[in-house]
């Protein structure tokens, strides 16, 4: 199943794609695609309904990121060795964890905004997990258990500000528009295997990114496992697992992306997103 948000930014509704292709309401049978929305027993309720009396909803309605109110957006640093090898950095022994604040999500289609002073904004496609039910010290065997669905996450990075500006990574990361989340999520039992998903991402029509998440160093169970030992996992988490080669760091000369600017990426099974890049203003 396809669960989305659709309406205004600020406004959004709940609703899913049908088994033809048609965006539906879900309004009167959810309040919004939050963590109280996303156990196994609530994605069952919405499985069981007969979609086509549901309202349909305009194909060029604006869908919003795919899960409300994020607790924490957890990224995973350098986990596929290729794209360690690019940014001439080591693949690390344990995952390299780091935040990106939740107030840079927004819709697979709403323009990146380049962050004031800005110089060398790249591109990242991700594989998501969105957390659907509560855990902390989760057993890798259990871990799937604990994953209400799938989705896109765009990790669109300021590298001056992430590498060249002290501190941790989230400085480069969490600029608002950082965070293109959707268009959907998909529900566990339609991705079988999450680690042989192929996934791209092209600049203006040019093809930058080029991959699989079967590449993947530290594999979804693992990650969903691993990150609980540290902290909490609450439904309606999320958390964004590492990209492929590609990215405009790694190119010699560098690129980056500049306003005016195209973005098309996607993943398999999970659909695709469409940005412009404007100026900051």
């Amino acid at each position: 199943m396809k669960l989305l948000r659709h309406g205004p930014s600020g406004a959004e509704k709940p609703g899913l794609v049908d088994t033809d292709g048609v965006i539906r309401d879900l309004s009167a049978h959810l309040n919004d695609l939050d963590g109280a929305a996303l156990s196994d027993a609530s994605i069952d309720k919405l499985r069981n309904l007969e979609t086509s009396g549901l309202p349909v909803i305009d194909s060029n309605t604006r869908l919003g990121p795919c899960v409300a109110h994020v607790g924490k957006l957890i990224c995973v640093g350098l986990n596929y060795s290729d794209h360690a090898a690019e940014s001439g950095l080591e693949v690390p022994p344990e995952p390299v964890l780091f935040f990106k604040a939740t107030s840079s999500i927004v819709g697979a289609n709403d323009s990146i905004e380049l962050p004031k002073g800005s110089v060398s904004t790249d591109w990242e496609v991700e594989l998501a997990i969105v957390i659907g039910k509560d855990g902390k010290y989760i057993d890798e065997s259990d871990a799937l258990q604990h994953i209400a669905g799938f989705c896109v996450v765009h990790d669109v990075s300021e590298r001056d500000f992430q590498i060249n500006r002290s501190g941790q990574w989230v400085k480069g990361k969490s600029a608002d528009t950082f965070g293109p989340m959707g268009p959907w999520m998909v529900t566990r039992d339609e991705i079988p295997d999450p680690q042989a998903l192929s996934m791209y991402l092209d600049v203006n029509g040019e093809a930058k990114q080029r991959g699989s998440t079967s590449t993947m160093v530290y594999q979804v169970p693992f990650l969903v496992s691993y990150i609980s030992q540290f902290m909490s996992l609450q439904a309606g988490d999320v958390i964004s697992t590492g990209t492929p080669p590609g990215v405009g760091l790694g190119m010699k000369p560098p690129q980056y992306l500049k306003a005016g600017d195209e973005v098309t990426l996607g993943i398999e099974g999970l659909g695709d997103q469409r940005q412009r890049v404007v100026a900051y203003s």
